[in-house]
């Protein structure tokens, strides 16, 4: 996490001037990041994704996974509140699971009930057009 240009040795703060007289040069202060070769180095903040579990509890809400994915969301944003990044991933990568889950599920009962009236439509419409055909004309 060192700024593009700056080897891990010289960071400098803020730039800011520790002393000296003005117009001459101060002390500046340096801070080293030592970073282990085995730790992989994320830099973007976990995601929560709270926006999409509200939807998903409040739109597509099967067997209570948009509930359970609402639950997880705000558990990885009081992760990433408290600073345990790794605590947050994890909460935020099981939200997201459960809203795919919850997502898939809800589409495939739509598409489905969309055919299965299509289907119903169809059949009506051949049914009425095949009964005009004949014109029955029963009279007693």
């Amino acid at each position: 996490m060192h700024p593009q240009g700056y080897p891990t040795e010289a960071v400098p703060l803020q730039g800011a001037n520790y002393g000296g007289l003005p117009g001459q040069p101060g002390v500046v202060q340096h801070t080293a990041v030592n970073i282990t070769a085995g730790q992989q180095v994320i830099t973007e903040r976990p995601k929560d994704y709270i926006i999409w579990s509200l939807f998903s509890l409040v739109y597509a809400n099967p067997c209570c996974f948009g509930l359970a994915a609402l639950i997880y969301s705000i558990k990885a944003r009081d992760r990433k509140m408290v600073g345990d990044m790794d605590g947050a991933r994890h909460y935020g990568s099981t939200a997201r699971n459960l809203n795919i889950v919850a997502t898939v599920i809800v589409t495939t009962a739509i598409l489905i009930t969309i055919i299965v009236f299509g289907v119903i439509a169809a059949k009506a419409a051949s049914y009425h057009s095949y009964s005009n055909s004949y014109n029955y004309n029963y009279r007693y």
